[in-house]
């Protein structure tokens, strides 16, 4: 088979005292994600469109948030990773089409830098990734800026 296509999706809470990552960028806000690593949800849903495509498993299984290894690693590395791993396998990435969801903070001014940083992760042009945004018009916990969500499909191209 010569094209494969995976989608990823990632949660994180919001919380105080924490910095926050999206994208490989990152964002002022009073809020930032917790988790093991840096806890960038885009970059995450992005490794696991990655690696579903493939039938790798998941970001977990390659990098367990119980090992200190991985402890406020930055999501940049975990992505050039699972590149790497689909390059193994004789893959490239054709395009990666993206959407986060969250209230605040709003990140058009940061949409442009996320693109570079991820198409020079996964070596594409910046014309080939998409990061949209969305509220979730006030509704569940990212409405009420508990957390966010980034769901992410990317597709690969044997080469």
């Amino acid at each position: 088979m010569s094209f494969r296509i995976g989608s990823g999706v990632d949660f994180h809470q919001l919380v105080e005292g924490r910095e926050l990552w999206i994208g490989g960028i990152s964002i002022p806000h009073y809020k930032g994600a917790l988790g093991h690593s840096d806890a960038d949800v885009l970059l995450h849903a992005i490794c696991d469109a990655l690696l579903g495509a493939l039938a790798l498993g998941d970001i977990g299984v390659h990098f367990p948030n119980t090992d200190p290894a991985y402890k406020n690693i930055d999501s940049k590395l975990l992505l050039a990773k699972c590149h790497e791993l689909i390059t193994q396998k004789g893959y490239r990435v054709v395009n990666i089409d993206s959407t986060l969801c969250l209230e605040t903070p709003k990140i058009k001014s940061y949409v442009d830098a996320m693109r570079e940083v991820i198409a020079g992760i996964v070596q594409i042009s910046v014309a080939d990734v998409s990061v949209k945004a969305t509220t979730t018009e006030k509704m569940g916990f990212a409405g009420r800026e508990e957390g966010l969500i980034a769901y992410a499909t990317a597709l690969l191209q044997k080469i």
